[in-house]
């Protein structure tokens, strides 16, 4: 499709009834389309980035009053020409407004067209065009800021650098190739290993980063588990400061898990409360201890809590034998502090990952709130680091690393200038994926399909 000859209107806020809506226009034809149901000043005649009052008309009903704002390619956001009709947020005017504007030439956008619009006409790349998407779905100051970042063009920036490098030393092993019969070197062989070297260890840290990256996008699944009457749903209760679980002194009040969101230092983590894991004395309880093993099974997070007053060290040892596995990060609770003596208190067991607490009276849990997010995160943020977020960027700069690591192996087993500069070029290609340098129409349907339709 020709994006140059067509214009496309939608509605660019969310559906449902507010107090108003917008709807934007972007195509050659956004402003005339516009002006011919606009009764107020000439539209065409205005200039860029200007705002006009007046009344959407269909002959002689009028739909509402309006604000247009205007925005004359190429300075706006597809660098086309762009309109925006701020009116009332009734449905029926929103979708009056729409088919009128398609009844005097636009079409219906399609699901992200106008960022992909911005894309294809060079006011983006891709990795910035997917950072938009990341910054509407954000839900937290940390995923917010993250993507604010790449949308500003730091983690292009940094790639683009890195490209740049590899493109001069590409062309000069091509360049080789041209004179391959006078056996010349043009491409230092030293420096060329050394920025290999220096790029691998660059991709390297972005490839790592994705972990932190992936915990601030999509938050951290944590699981609340321990024994009955324990006090995970206390717990839980003061965590969120609110009483969001029902807490009794009968063991098994809790049959199935509670999910809620807690945002600490701008990272949003799902605790899940579960059944207490014991044996179970009847089928519900049996399903709710299996649902505690499943959630456990899925958690980048566990919280054990246990009653310190009544729990023994060799059932300590074994719950937490019980539940260790790979890549699990777990802080252990010791609950009830308030009901122990200083022999007690002594005794409990010391390390980095036993945090003492009275969940009742809210004894230590900021200390507790720090430790889960340091568990998470593992350092501190200063939203200037580059992080990557996005799976399909950390698949490509793994394909990147090895070719770059390709190009190493060639370099020390004196590979011939052609082999080299196949592995150069895939390293190249793999880059350019992510800014969108290298597309296919397959790809760029997968990504902007997932935006919503007025973006």
């Amino acid at each position: 499709m020709n994006y140059t000859e067509d214009t496309i209107v939608a509605l660019a806020t969310p559906n449902g009834t507010g107090a108003i809506g917008v709807i934007r226009l972007s195509g050659p034809d956004s402003i005339t389309i516009a002006n011919s149901v606009f009764k107020g000043k000439d539209l065409t005649q205005q200039p860029s980035h200007t705002i006009h009052f007046g009344h959407i008309v269909d002959g002689d009903v009028t739909l509402d009053e309006v604000l247009v704002s205007l925005f004359i390619a190429p300075r706006s956001y597809t660098r086309e020409n762009v309109v925006e009709i701020s009116c009332h947020g009734s449905n029926y005017i929103l979708e009056s407004i729409i088919k009128l504007m398609i009844k005097r030439g636009a079409r219906a956008a399609k699901p992200g067209e106008f960022t992909l619009r911005a894309f294809l006409n060079g006011q983006l790349d891709l990795s910035q065009a997917e950072a938009v998407a990341d910054l509407i779905a954000s839900n937290s100051k940390a995923s917010q800021q993250v993507a604010l970042q790449q949308l500003r063009g730091g983690f292009s920036s940094q790639l683009s650098q890195l490209r740049e490098q590899l493109v001069q030393f590409a062309s000069l092993v091509e360049l080789e190739l041209d004179f391959s019969e006078e056996d010349v070197e043009f491409a230092n062989r030293d420096q060329l290993k050394q920025l290999i070297l220096d790029t691998v260890k660059v991709i390297g840290g972005l490839i790592r980063s994705f972990e932190l990256g992936n915990v601030i996008k999509q938050g951290v699944n944590t699981v609340i588990a321990g024994r009955p009457n324990a006090g995970k749903s206390t717990l839980l209760n003061a965590l969120l400061n609110e009483e969001r679980a029902i807490v009794s002194h009968i063991p098994g009040t809790t049959r199935d898990t509670i999910e809620e969101v807690l945002n600490i230092n701008g990272i949003n983590f799902r605790l899940i409360d579960t059944a207490g894991i014991r044996e179970a004395t009847d089928a519900i309880e049996r399903i709710g201890v299996e649902r505690t093993m499943e959630k456990i099974s899925q958690s980048a997070l566990l919280i054990y809590v246990f009653d310190a007053e009544q729990i023994t060290i060799e059932e300590l040892n074994s719950d937490l034998e019980s539940l260790q596995r790979e890549g699990l990060n777990m802080l252990i609770v010791a609950n009830k502090i308030d009901l122990l003596n200083a022999e007690q208190l002594s005794a409990l067991p010391h390390s980095e990952t036993v945090i003492p607490v009275s969940a009742r009276e809210k004894q230590h849990i900021d200390e507790l709130k720090n430790k889960i997010y340091y568990a998470a995160i593992k350092e501190q943020l200063t939203g200037q680091e580059t992080l990557v977020t996005n799976i399909r960027h950390v698949e490509a700069l793994q394909r990147t690393e090895d070719a770059l690591l390709r190009v190493l192996n060639g370099i020390d087993g004196y590979i011939t200038s052609d082999f080299l500069a196949m592995d150069i070029k895939q390293a190249l290609h793999y880059l350019g994926e992510i800014t969108g340098t290298v597309t296919t129409d397959d790809l760029l349907e997968n990504i902007f399909s997932k935006f919503c339709i007025g973006k």
